[in-house]
């Protein structure tokens, strides 16, 4: 230690005598000399056409033992109909949770979780989606459910129930974030309400979709030739060709999706207006029609964009964010998209009181791109900015990959991303100022203001005109099947079909008809306890007499038009409220004797809806509604009997999804019933009822459906 300190000790006057001179040599870090960085030459995929049409990009990484694929299918939710807008969504998530024909989505979802792969589905404006990510060792497995979620989807009517309901819900909350209001009405703004782009769904178009929808679309679009695949990872490319191949050589070409040709109609310049008065921040977006990334000036723009609002050191922020202190975000520019025009747009988020100034800056700045266009340093330091991201953009192989099949599918040149950074360095001053006057004209844009207008500097309607835009969303329509007893117009005739194999089994529609009452003695047990005795009986269509023996005593029920009491000895007799009357009168309505009644009565809805598996057998799905409120029968395609109901209720609790199960079918007077019901409520059985004896057409008295003389009854 002590030779180390004697050593430095001697060394001090030369080290800090030779300081001043080297600091001589090169006084600003300006001075540094900046070695030519090398080419950048990232790592290409494979591109492979098969003869269907079908394009494959193949993209080798030994960096981890994992392979991931996505195919990319033409046809996305702008292709909908505007009577069903939101089924690329339905069809997106169903596609894969409603599983195929050789298993379920839940079954899928076991298979797959103890690989800890995936197998997902999706879709957006432009395309749907579907991939899969596993470990090498699992690629056979894994990818074989790939192709058949591809090919063979079943489209499960309850996970189409439970994806609508999930959609609802979404609409439901859609004026919740202030950020997704402006969003989506400067997107109506931009291109106008009627585009593709612009729609958004409602209670209504989502009630509209059908299974047969989600099946027609499948049909109409996933076919080989309007399929871009991308393989990513760890294998041999050789290999995975010849495994290609195989899978989908053989697929036969379909039709070509239609080409997309939509009319844009940008709002009239002025000024728009969405009043929320529970918020004390304003978002301001002043909007416009882009232009696409083919167009020659794409890279001027690029440059343009990142000097006026780009990032932290555009004009836009140093203006109105750090000099005026008027905004807490700013930025924008003239947008672009691969397949269609973008969104010219400067957004702003000021605080209620700046409302007004924060838009009349934003003017001025716009304004003076013509007196003080920007500068040379503004370009550098944009190309810089550009440029010093760009590697980002592919920094990895799955990067590489999803950039080549956005080219493939928008129909851009492979090299079109090559050429980007040559192309951004030539950009000049000039340039910047040419499409600086030619985009962007601030008497052009629509402003759209989101705020509370109690609260702002000075009234909006101070810049001009002010329009104002109703957020409010539409009601639901009524539940499905509740038309009011009017025909409706959703039958289809496997629907009818199965309405009448029923009819057929349960004794023929001739028979069923002919039934005007019913009595049925019950042997019924709730949640294990011993059965009690219930006693039923019908007058067809619309009075219910129930006794139940209890502990306490018989307990009387009783349901008509006129409405609906309980009765018990010793504790008189209470009216029902009109809400558990209707809700009597609609058990009665679910019952399989008056539906099967109806099986060709126009005011009543039969709609096929698929299949699903009950136990063993592949149940086929009958939706019933109209002049009754829904119901769902799950039908033995061999007997023609049902397996399963679905219906809605409402009991002491409040509205229940409501299930039961029939078994033991037989035959009495020449009708056909289950004697055997498991009944379920949110999925939780509650009872077990067992048919001891059913009399068809008895003669029932008048005053079992009677009320009580008002003096033996408690008075309401």
């Amino acid at each position: 230690m002590k030779r180390t300190l004697l050593l430095l000790a001697f060394m001090a006057p030369t080290l800090f005598t030779s300081l001043p001179e080297a600091a001589a040599q090169s006084q600003s870090w300006q001075q540094i000399p900046i070695p030519q960085l090398p080419a950048f030459k990232p790592q290409q995929p494979k591109r492979i056409q098969l003869s269907n049409g079908m394009v494959i990009f193949l993209q080798e990484d030994h960096e981890l033992p994992m392979i991931d694929g996505t195919a990319r299918i033409r046809g996305g939710s702008v292709n909908e109909p505007p009577s069903k807008t939101g089924l690329v969504d339905i069809y997106g998530e169903v596609w894969r949770t409603g599983g195929t024909k050789t298993q379920t989505g839940d079954q899928l979802d076991d298979f797959l979780e103890v690989r800890a792969a995936k197998v997902e589905t999706g879709g957006s404006s432009d395309s749907t989606t579907i991939s899969f990510s596993c470990l090498k060792g699992d690629l056979d497995d894994v990818f074989k459910a790939f192709t058949d979620v591809l090919r063979n989807p079943e489209f499960n009517a309850d996970k189409i129930d439970i994806a609508q309901k999930e959609e609802d819900d979404g609409i439901s909350r859609r004026n919740d974030q202030v950020g997704e209001i402006a969003h989506r009405e400067s997107v109506r703004l931009a291109y106008g309400p009627d585009n593709p782009y612009a729609s958004v769904p409602e209670y209504s178009t989502v009630a509209a979709i059908t299974r047969q929808d989600l099946i027609d679309w499948h049909a109409k679009y996933v076919h080989p030739n309007n399929i871009i695949l991308g393989i990513n990872g760890d294998f041999n490319s050789a290999a995975m060709e010849a495994k290609l191949r195989a899978a989908f050589d053989s697929w036969p070409k379909g039709p070509a999706a239609p080409k997309n040709d939509f009319k844009y109609s940008p709002a009239r310049a002025g000024y728009y207006l969405v009043e929320k008065d529970d918020v004390n921040q304003s978002t301001i977006h002043m909007v416009g029609l882009g232009t696409t990334r083919d167009n020659p000036d794409y890279y001027a723009i690029g440059v343009f964009n990142e000097a006026f609002g780009g990032g932290f050191s555009s004009r836009l922020f140093n203006d109105i964010r750090t000099k005026r202190g008027l905004a807490y975000s700013v930025g924008g520019g003239i947008g672009t998209n691969f397949g269609h025009p973008g969104i010219l747009q400067v957004s702003i988020g000021t605080k209620s009181q700046s409302t007004v100034e924060a838009i009349q800056a934003a003017n001025e700045d716009i304004d003076q791109l013509a007196t003080k266009p920007i500068t040379d340093d503004e370009i550098q330091r944009a190309k810089d900015a550009i440029l010093n991201a760009f590697i980002f953009r592919l920094d990895s192989p799955d990067k590489i990959l999803s950039e080549r099949m956005t080219y493939e599918y928008y129909g851009y040149p492979p090299d079109w991303l090559d050429k980007y950074q040559a192309e951004v360095k030539k950009v000049t001053a000039a340039d910047v100022k040419r499409v600086a006057g030619k985009y962007l004209h601030k008497d052009q844009l629509a402003v759209l203001v989101v705020g509370n207008t109690k609260e702002f500097d000075k009234p909006l309607s101070s810049l001009g005109s002010v329009k104002k835009i109703d957020i409010a969303i539409p009601a639901p329509p009524a539940e499905k099947g509740d038309t009011g007893g009017k025909p409706a117009a959703d039958s289809n005739p496997e629907g009818k079909a199965l309405a009448a194999k029923v009819a057929a089994a349960m004794g023929g529609l001739p028979k069923l008809q002919s039934i005007k009452t019913m009595h049925v003695n019950i042997a019924e047990s709730d949640n294990g306890a011993p059965p009690n005795p219930v006693d039923v009986s019908i007058e067809f269509p619309d009075r219910m007499h129930v006794e139940v023996e209890t502990p306490q005593g018989a307990l009387t029920i009783v349901a008509t038009p006129d409405g609906a009491f309980m009765s018990m000895a010793g504790m008189g007799t209470r009216s029902m409220p009109p809400a558990q009357t209707k809700e009597m009168l609609s058990q009665l309505h679910h019952d399989l004797v008056y539906v099967a009644q109806h099986a060709n009565d126009s005011s009543f809805t039969f709609t096929a809806a698929g299949k699903e598996k009950i136990d063993n057998v592949d149940a086929d799905i009958l939706d019933i509604g109209g002049a009754i409120p829904w119901l769902r029968w799950y039908i033995d395609p061999k007997t023609g009997h049902i397996l399963r109901e679905k219906y809605k209720a409402t009991g002491q609790s409040g509205p229940f999804d409501g299930e039961t199960n029939f078994a033991d079918w037989r035959t009495n007077d020449g009708l056909t019933m289950p004697y055997k019901h498991e009944n379920k409520q949110d999925g939780k059985e509650t009872s077990n009822a067992e048919f001891k004896k059913i009399d068809v057409n008895p003669t029932l008295d008048p005053k079992l459906f009677e009320k009580p003389a008002e003096a033996a009854a408690e008075k309401q």
